[in-house]
């Protein structure tokens, strides 16, 4: 079906000023439309349709800051009821108007004479405005000024399904509120407030919904209450019983800027993301009432410093690096590892871990352990760290029955109550932490800075047991390592550069934390090198390379004398390739293939199959309408093969993307029927 769609008017708004919202409503007992519009000044500019077209026909005045937003409602379902639109400023205020029919004015309200309003209702204007169209007159005059919040409110909506009108606004004091008319007295009043109480409220995203909430919507039932601020989650009531009482809900939460890299825990039951709004995540399958869907399980880490990398060196810890320094280390709570097995069906002991829970120090970036109650610190400090002197927040204390759930937790508890405990530092570098690898056997992992110098462009190494960095430091590079990744056996680790050129370390065998450089191709690619991945145990030392030339280089190790690396296949891509990563489980034994998987500049994915002969073929496609709209960042498999309904052998691919988005996508029966596959996205 197409359509034509034609511009019938330009409106020019004087006096000018930038348009923030818009409302438009059909005018009661007649066929105009009414137009309201405001935005950069405290004035409502009003149109009223003559034919095809709008002409100015009053300004509000009143407000005393910028307009966020604008909604009208008719007041009633009966003929003739008049039109209420509401105005929400950042004045912190909420005007009421009402269209009325006729050239009388209507009662008038009792709305100045709330003893709420103080001095100030005495200051109210009431001055009508009149207008006729299609021969009928109107007035439109001041209703109401609802007053309660204590900063700007960005949006007000109206109750579709409501006996009487409903209002719900939204404001950055981190809070809703749902107005109603007294049915005695007919003054506007607050019936309900739900968001977050002020003794709870914090000054960074480390506490909450800083900034507030951005806007409330009603579902189309009016039974439902969404709203949506800057950590990225959605949140959502429900209203049960007939008192009209709102429960807390679960929804949807993600990242609110680029998702820079991901790490599958060691068994594949969760998935950690890290990015640019200075968060790691973790993601779950949460399974319930014979369903499963994936959501936030837990935010280990709320950092001052955009993150940039992560991994995982245990099934309960991991190593991010962030623009810092140094990097820090985390360890899996009881907290969290009990939840994730109460909903997920996740089977790590929790035996084997000290720690309960953490929080963060007022005006800190590292998380404290803490006991089960949330009242004494833990005793075991993180090296000694000045920071652990700091008060803590008493709103971000634990108890034991804040967690005592097993659904998807809420945000109040992923803000304040799932933060995993820092156990360490990792110091040495000179720059902003580039990337992080651990070792198949998590005793190693290694880790390289942003550079523009041999000094700087150096790879550290450190042994898990102690945290003690293996000297010297591995050096080839001239410029940024832009990615590590040992092989299956630990035996080599590959780094890719910035500089062009990729290179393989190979572990002593009298000590096998100790490497040495064996290989560097310095014109292994045409361009920088964005991203490298080593093949599974089966295929031997097989490993792929990717880069700004636009494509994907697989190489073969051979080291039966001295160490030689020759390219047997390459894959062009259409932009940059920015990620890539081999599946660690063979798709036949038979005939042995792998998976291959790359993510591009562009926003587009490559699933290719490449055998022991190195062919090279495409696995599967994803639909346009699945694909990230920016840069991809990151991609990877998850660990292993997933079953579903008792026969369908899937995987899954995590991809990161600059979109904010983190994306699952199931890849199914391409390890059991090569000529049959399909993509989805969870």
């Amino acid at each position: 079906m197409e359509f034509n769609i034609e511009l019938l008017q330009t409106i020019e708004i004087q006096p000018r000023f930038l348009p923030l919202t818009l409302a438009v409503s059909k005018v009661p007992g007649s066929s105009s439309a009414i137009l309201a519009v405001a935005g950069t000044r405290s004035t409502i500019q009003i149109y009223v349709s003559a034919g095809e077209h709008f002409e100015s026909s009053a300004s509000l005045t009143g407000h005393e800051g910028w307009i966020r937003s604008l909604s009208f409602v008719q007041e009633s379902t009966g003929i003739g009821s008049d039109l209420l639109l509401a105005s929400a400023s950042q004045d912190k205020f909420v005007r009421l108007w009402r269209l009325h029919q006729g050239a009388e004015l209507p009662v008038a309200s009792n709305a100045a004479n709330d003893p709420a309003l103080g001095a100030l209702g005495k200051s109210l204007s009431n001055k009508a405005h009149r207008f006729e169209t299609q021969g009928l007159k109107y007035s439109l005059t001041f209703e109401a000024l609802l007053l309660g919040h204590e900063d700007w409110i960005y949006s007000a909506s109206w109750c579709p399904q409501a006996e009487r009108p409903q209002l719900l606004t939204a404001s950055a004091d981190s809070s809703l509120a749902i107005w109603e008319p007294d049915p005695h007295s007919g003054i506007w009043v607050c019936t309900s407030r739900l968001g977050e109480i002020s003794a709870q409220k914090g000054a960074t995203t480390a506490t909450g919904s800083a900034g507030g909430f951005w806007t409330g919507l009603w579902s189309p039932k009016g039974d439902i209450i969404v709203s949506i601020g800057r950590t990225g989650s959605w949140r959502l009531w429900k209203s049960i019983g007939e008192q009209g009482d709102w429960k807390p809900g679960v929804s949807i939460s993600g990242h609110i800027r680029g998702v820079q890299d991901l790490a599958w825990s060691r068994d594949g039951s969760f998935l950690l993301s890290t990015g640019s709004d200075q968060t790691t995540r973790l993601f779950a399958e949460w399974i319930h009432d014979g369903i499963k869907s994936w959501h936030e399980f837990s935010r280990p880490q709320i950092h001052g410093y955009d993150l940039n990398c992560i991994d995982t060196t245990s099934s309960t810890q991991f190593i991010s690096g962030a623009d810092e320094k140094l990097l820090r280390v985390f360890d899996e709570p009881k907290a969290v590892a009990s939840l994730l097995g109460r909903a997920c069906g996740v089977t790590n002991s929790t035996n084997g871990l000290l720690l309960e829970a953490a929080n963060i120090p007022v005006l800190g970036l590292s998380n404290k352990a803490v006991d089960s109650a949330g009242e004494t610190p833990s005793d075991s400090l993180v090296n000694g760290d000045a920071d652990s002197r700091q008060t803590e927040d008493p709103a971000s204390a634990v108890h034991k029955s804040t967690l005592d759930f097993d659904h998807a937790p809420l945000e109040d508890h992923l803000s304040r109550h799932m933060l995993w405990p820092e156990t360490e530092k990792l110091y040495g570098h000179g720059y902003e932490i580039s990337t992080v690898a651990a070792s198949h056997k998590g005793d190693l992992v290694a880790t390289a800075c942003k550079a523009s110098s041999e000094d700087h462009a150096v790879i550290r190494v450190y042994e898990t047991k102690d945290w003690r960095e293996v000297k010297p430091a591995l050096r080839a590079h001239s410029l940024t390592v832009t990615s590590l990744a040992f092989s299956s056996d630990d035996r080599f680790i590959l780094s890719t550069g910035r500089d062009r050129k990729w290179t393989i370390f190979e572990s002593n065998p009298d000590n096998t934390f100790e490497y040495r450089q064996v290989i560097c191709d310095p014109k292994g690619h045409s361009r920088m090198i964005l991203a490298g991945s080593w093949a599974p145990a089966e295929f031997g030392y097989v490993f792929v390379t990717a880069g700004r030339d636009k494509s994907v280089k697989i190489w073969s190790l051979n080291i039966a004398e001295e160490p030689k690396a020759t390219c047997k296949a390459t894959i062009s891509a259409t932009s940059p390739v920015t990620s890539v990563h081999f599946h660690q489980t063979l798709l036949s034994q038979e005939s042995p293939a792998v998976a291959l998987a790359y993510g591009t500049e562009e926003g587009k994915i490559g699933v290719h199959q490449v055998t022991k002969d190195f062919d090279v073929s495409e696995l599967a496609q994803i639909s346009p309408g699945l694909l990230p709209s920016k840069a991809i960042n990151q991609v990877r498999w998850r660990p292993g093969l997933q079953e579903q309904e008792g026969h369908t052998i899937h995987s899954h691919l995590a991809v990161a993307s600059d979109d904010c988005s983190v994306r699952l996508y199931t890849l199914i029966n391409i390890w059991s029927t090569l000529d049959q596959n399909r993509c989805q996205r969870d």
